[in-house]
């Protein structure tokens, strides 16, 4: 072996007594390679090893084909994995700006997304629904203020399983218009004989779209909810 192909193996880690290429394993030069100081074999680095082990392996002991072969398939899936993180990247990329587009188009729209308080402006009232599994009686969505004090029952009786709307019209038990602020919902019901908290789902304009530089993903600006994210929409429209 010259002093070349020496300092050559030398460099990618193999050094001692297993220098000489005929008395290393395929499986064995490629995991020292990797882990002596060098992160990442390249495929010249890894075409130059194999022909610098295929050139002074011992001639009446040459390397099995298993041993390229293994060699061969562990090139294969380190650049399998590499392009295959890259086509991810570029479909999340495409993906999200899909998202983005679809999320512009809704400024100015409403949605019903999962939420327990919204702001009431004067003259106006709030819109939600019920997404229910089976059917359930006396349902009720009771409203209360910022101080916690109910301020409307919505009585909804019996209803089937799906989605259920609703509606507030802004007006307290005793018949005034509830003043601007925020109010919280609470939606119960009787499934089986058990009474059973649901989730409100209430409906809001959409005033603006913007990216979760945090999470990633895309966040919706409510008029009367709030920030919620786009994944939690329930429906649009």
């Amino acid at each position: 072996m010259t002093q070349v192909d020496s300092d050559y193996l030398r460099s990618l880690g193999l050094t001692g007594s297993n220098t000489d290429a005929s008395n290393t394993s395929s499986t064995g030069s490629f995991s020292r390679a990797t882990g002596s100081g060098q992160s990442d074999l390249g495929q010249e680095e890894f075409l130059n090893l194999m022909i610098t082990q295929m050139t002074h392996q011992d001639p009446m002991s040459p390397m099995e084909n298993t041993d390229f072969i293994a060699q061969m398939a562990q090139f294969s899936s380190l650049t399998g994995i590499k392009e295959l993180t890259k086509s991810f990247e570029t479909l999340s990329q495409s993906l999200l700006q899909g998202q983005a587009l679809q999320a512009a188009a809704l400024v100015g729209g409403n949605v019903l997304v999962p939420a327990d308080s919204a702001e009431l402006e004067e003259g106006e009232g709030v819109d939600g629904a019920i997404s229910l599994e089976s059917s359930a009686q006396d349902v009720t969505v009771n409203i209360y203020d910022a101080g916690g004090q109910l301020v409307r029952a919505i009585d909804l009786g019996t209803l089937s399983a799906g989605l259920q709307d609703f509606s507030w019209d802004g007006y307290a038990e005793n018949g005034e218009a509830a003043p601007a602020g925020t109010y919280t919902f609470e939606v119960t019901g009787q499934t089986d004989g058990k009474t059973e908290a649901f989730v409100p789902l209430l409906e809001g304009e959409v005033q603006s779209v913007f990216t979760d530089s945090v999470n990633g993903g895309l966040i919706l600006k409510l008029k009367e909810i709030g920030n919620v994210r786009f994944s939690d929409v329930f429906r649009i429209g």
